[in-house]
């Protein structure tokens, strides 16, 4: 249940349609719903802005698709991220009409296209390689009522590049910047915006990398005060706060 629905609960009871103690009763059933392996959070969109996210990893392709299955009903846009092989072809035998990103591993229900956002977000990619990881950030943003500005392979090796972009990433209102081996690239947006900028360290790079770390402690310890972080690879959780940020 989101807020519109919730709204539409009330205007019923408010016009006779509905009697205050089935509202009441549509409102607590809503709540949750018990599945042997999952509680699942139906008022999560009106707490948090968007309905409970499925992390894929380590669920089976069976529980995927009925987790879905009970998505469904109660919200208009469903967003899975880390989702495998396996449980991406069984998600898209059950449901033809779900959307299906195998590159950054995201299946997603994307009905209510309404643009939430007040202005403009920047998700940017240092390097190709850093794209899985800056798609699976701009899907979130897209699911969460805002078409994302992507900027890619703008990384510092090239930063003639970045400055060809200025104008759209001074437009934005928060910044996810996703960059792997020495993770140079969030520093210098910072210095350049007056807006949030979310760091997402990637695990790419050699072997001093380690899967992500190196980039991790770069940006950690970025001297842009206007910088954050978010753990290695987590472009959902860089989008999801972002739109946040664009709503307010």
């Amino acid at each position: 249940m989101n807020d519109q629905q919730l709204k539409d609960v009330l205007a019923r009871v408010r016009d006779g349609s509905m009697s205050e103690a089935d509202a009441l009763h549509k409102i607590r059933m809503l709540r949750s719903r018990m599945l042997a392996y999952a509680k699942l959070d139906h008022h999560r969109a009106i707490r948090h802005g968007l309905p409970e996210v499925v992390f894929g990893e380590g669920k089976t392709p069976e529980q995927m698709v009925e987790i879905a299955g009970r998505l469904m009903p109660h919200n208009a846009n469903i967003l899975m991220t880390r989702v495998g092989d396996e449980s991406m072809r069984a998600l898209a035998e059950a449901y033809p009409d779900m959307e299906m990103l195998p590159q950054c591993r995201v299946a997603r229900f994307w009905r209510d296209r309404t643009i939430q956002g007040k202005g403009k977000i920047a998700v940017m990619a240092a390097g190709t390689t850093d794209i899985p990881v800056a798609e699976e950030a701009a899907a979130t943003v897209e699911v969460m009522g805002t078409i994302p500005d992507r900027i890619y392979d703008v990384g510092v090796a090239g930063i003639h590049r970045l400055f060809g972009n200025l104008e759209q990433i001074m437009d934005a209102r928060a910044i996810v910047c996703c960059a792997g081996m020495e993770g140079a690239l969030p520093s210098v947006v910072g210095g350049l915006v007056p807006c949030p900028v979310i760091a997402v360290p990637t695990g790419v790079g050699y072997g001093a990398s380690f899967d992500g770390l190196a980039a991790l402690l770069t940006m950690l310890n970025s001297c842009a005060s206007n910088v954050t972080v978010v753990n290695i690879g987590n472009g959902f959780g860089a989008g999801y706060v972002a739109s946040l940020i664009n709503r307010i």
